[in-house]
């Protein structure tokens, strides 16, 4: 049973970070929100499509710096809709994806607040998408594993184990590793993964500024240093990054995008370019 005269708190995934990727059900629901309460990588284009004269919340968190703490957030978004307001929380990627969606959703459930969790296409898909990499590929990866390089419990060293990794799948996709591509790169091969085996680096995936760097683990550190490639980064591992090299067509610009008009007649967003 819901809370009497409660809101709904609509949890949207807003993509990887292009405008356009947005699903129609996420920007339905944003269209019609009281009060959005977005993260720090929210493109501002997509806060376009907010109802005028809604209330728009920052809340954003990256690494290392958090605007305004989980808990905080989860209460606000209950005491919102228990003002009976239509509340949209949106986040980047899929907010059930290493998006603490999930926490917000429970929060949610605990108060008896409606509550829909809208799903975004994950950034992890984007960038392999927008760079040219299958994440599994006939003859080459069947099996991919999402993975975090980013510890609540701390902020010097990566904490996944790679050990155990390394050679439980094809193709390894590491988020919020940006600040340890070294360590990550050098644990993979203490772990029992070549030296020469492909890494792709992708940021800002998806936007404008999109940036791809190929490598090795035994190069790719030196890579990303020299190029001082900016977050967020995303890093995936195994023979499929080398597809990059024939198929990122969004950076090589290799084959044609939708007109603007098109893509804002199909999608309903307004403007056109990716950004």
């Amino acid at each position: 049973m819901s809370a009497k005269g409660a809101g709904t708190v609509y949890i949207v995934g807003a993509g990887p970070g292009a405008h356009d990727l947005i699903t129609l059900r996420g920007l339905a629901v944003l269209r019609t929100a009281d009060i959005v309460f977005y993260d720090a990588l929210i493109n501002p284009r997509i806060l376009e499509e907010a109802r005028p004269g809604a209330e728009q919340v920052f809340v954003g968190k990256r690494c290392g710096h958090h605007h305004t703490e989980e808990q905080q957030i989860c209460g606000m978004l209950v005491e919102k809709a228990r003002e009976g307001k239509t509340v949209v929380r949106l986040k980047g990627g899929d907010p059930m994806i290493y998006g603490r969606g999930g926490e917000e959703a429970l929060a949610c459930a605990e108060a008896r607040v409606p509550f829909e969790i809208v799903p975004g296409i994950c950034s992890a898909l984007g960038a392999a998408s927008y760079a040219g990499i299958p994440l599994t590929h006939r003859g080459t990866a069947s099996s991919v594993a999402f993975v975090t390089a980013h510890s609540a419990g701390s902020a010097d060293s990566p904490d996944t184990s790679w050990q155990r990794l390394a050679k439980a799948v094809d193709t390894l996709v590491i988020f919020m590793g940006g600040a340890w591509v070294d360590a990550i790169a050098a644990s993979l091969v203490r772990a029992g993964l070549a030296p020469d085996t492909p890494v792709a680096v992708v940021s800002h995936a998806t936007a404008g500024d999109q940036q791809t760097l190929l490598g090795s683990l035994a190069t790719i550190a030196a890579r990303v240093a020299d190029a001082g490639l900016p977050n967020p980064m995303l890093i995936v591992v195994g023979e499929v990054a080398r597809l990059s090299e024939t198929l990122n067509w969004f950076e090589r610009g290799s084959c044609a995008l939708l007109p603007a008009a098109a893509v804002a007649s199909s999608a309903g967003v307004r403007g056109g370019r990716h950004g």
